[in-house]
């Protein structure tokens, strides 16, 4: 009774935990992020000058305030191959040859007393692993903060609806504004910290996932 109450209440923990964990829109951490307003110095002076957006006479206008949009380009390309080969072997021959005691060849029924061994041990394993992964586009992002040392960490997502369900793109990194172009571009492989999420929800993308019964019994939960 005890065992079957157990396997109940971790299949049901097991289901919340594949519920909380779906991945919807309008996460409050992909939110985008507006410029705040300058503080307005009530002494008007005429002038239009605003001092936190100024540029020098000869730098270009890039996305490097808060709020700022970037447009990262994705060239992401892993390729990584492993192999091994482990072989032993290992063989004994012990041979004490024929029994003697005092009283001469120890026999028995006439037949003489030997004692030998011999064994042999061999192993051979292989193992071999290949991955590959390509992912290429384009996503813009938000500039959410500028750091002390004028970093800028960035965020964004991107949501595609199509007719079995939605797709996205979430990317957040620190970028340096030396490596952002002129047209507030810049390659992904730039991207300090980079975090970067393609994956899909609905019925095609539920239809290659494993279904939480599955995944418990595959979990280190499920003793056998």
């Amino acid at each position: 009774m005890y065992k079957l109450t157990f396997s109940l209440l971790c299949l049901g923990l097991a289901g919340c935990a594949s519920v909380n964990n779906a991945i919807v829109p309008d996460d409050p951490a992909f939110a985008p992020v507006y410029p705040e307003e300058p503080a307005m110095d009530a002494q008007v002076t005429g002038s239009l000058f605003t001092e936190n957006y100024a540029n020098d006479l000869y730098a270009d206008r890039t996305g490097i305030y808060l709020g700022d949009t970037l447009v990262v380009n994705l060239q992401e390309r892993t390729q990584a191959s492993k192999s091994a080969t482990n072989e032993s072997s290992k063989s004994n021959n012990i041979n004490v040859g024929q029994v003697t005691t005092p009283w001469g060849p120890a026999t028995i029924n006439g037949a003489p007393i030997e004692f030998g061994y011999s064994g042999n041990n061999d192993f051979a394993g292989e193992a071999d692993a290949a991955q590959s992964n390509s992912l290429s586009g384009s996503i813009a992002v938000n500039v959410v903060k500028v750091l002390n040392n004028g970093n800028l960490v960035i965020s964004g997502e991107k949501w595609l609806m199509l007719n079995n369900g939605n797709e996205y793109i979430r990317l957040t990194g620190i970028v340096r504004p030396e490596d952002v172009g002129p047209d507030n571009t810049i390659p992904s492989l730039r991207v300090a910290n980079a975090r970067i999420q393609y994956g899909g929800t609905g019925d095609f993308a539920n239809t290659t996932q494993k279904g939480w019964l599955t995944k418990f019994f595959n979990s280190p939960l499920w003793p056998l």
